[in-house]
Order: C-alpha cells, then structure tokens, then sequence
C-alpha cells in the first residue's frame, strides 16, 4: 500500500505519493496550507483511479476529457506524466522516465496506490 508523505518546505506545504516500496511516483506543487495540501492530496485520490490516460507523445493523439493523465516528453526528451483533476488543475506530477513504458508504469502505480494510500506527516 502507497501513502501521501506531507512536508513543510521554506515557501509552503507539499506531498510525495510513494508505492509501497518508497519510491517517490508523484509529487505535488507547493501549497500554502497544510489544509489546500490535504485538498490536493484528497482530489488525487479521487481522481487518479477515474483518470484515463492521454499519450501525447504519440502524433495526432486523442484529447480526452478531465480527469486524465497526461503522458509527454519533455525539452530534455524525457517522458513524464502529470494528473489533471476534473476541472483542469494539475495534481500531481511525474519525475523523468527513460522510456514510455516506465512513465506508463508510474501512472499505473499511482492508479494503485493513490485510492487506498495512507497520510502522514514527515
């Protein structure tokens, strides 16, 4: 089972879903209250098990509609993933993958783990 690690940083509150192993899968932007980091944290639940998957990297890809994940290469040519909520907010973001099937494995992951993941503070 995943959990949702909850930290302070110097400009706010965040959150890392780790996979049952403790590998950071998706990370949060920077909030700036323990209350807008718990909704963050609490839209992604909702939305990651609902969320289909929107391969960009691929020519003439489908637009799907919100929620859905967002898979893509970025300016280094790595690829990443981010989940979008129902009303178009970013949610939660990937670190690089070398290749689209680890990207698509993360978003699997968090899939997974999000639902049912724990909540504790570091």
């Amino acid at each position: 089972m995943g959990k949702f690690v909850i930290r302070t940083t110097n400009t706010g509150v965040k959150f890392d879903l780790k996979a049952t192993n403790g590998q950071v899968i998706a990370t949060s932007q920077v909030y700036k209250s323990l209350k807008t980091c718990m909704n963050g944290v609490s839209s992604v639940i909702k939305n990651a098990a609902a969320a289909a998957v929107e391969n960009q990297t691929v020519e003439g890809y489908e637009t799907l509609k919100h929620p859905k994940f967002e898979v893509y290469k970025d300016k280094a040519e790595q690829f990443r993933f981010r989940l979008k909520a129902k009303n178009g907010q970013i949610i939660a973001v990937s670190e690089d993958y070398t290749t689209l099937r680890k990207c698509l494995n993360g978003v699997a992951s968090v899939q997974k783990n999000a639902p049912d993941a724990k909540i504790e503070e570091a």
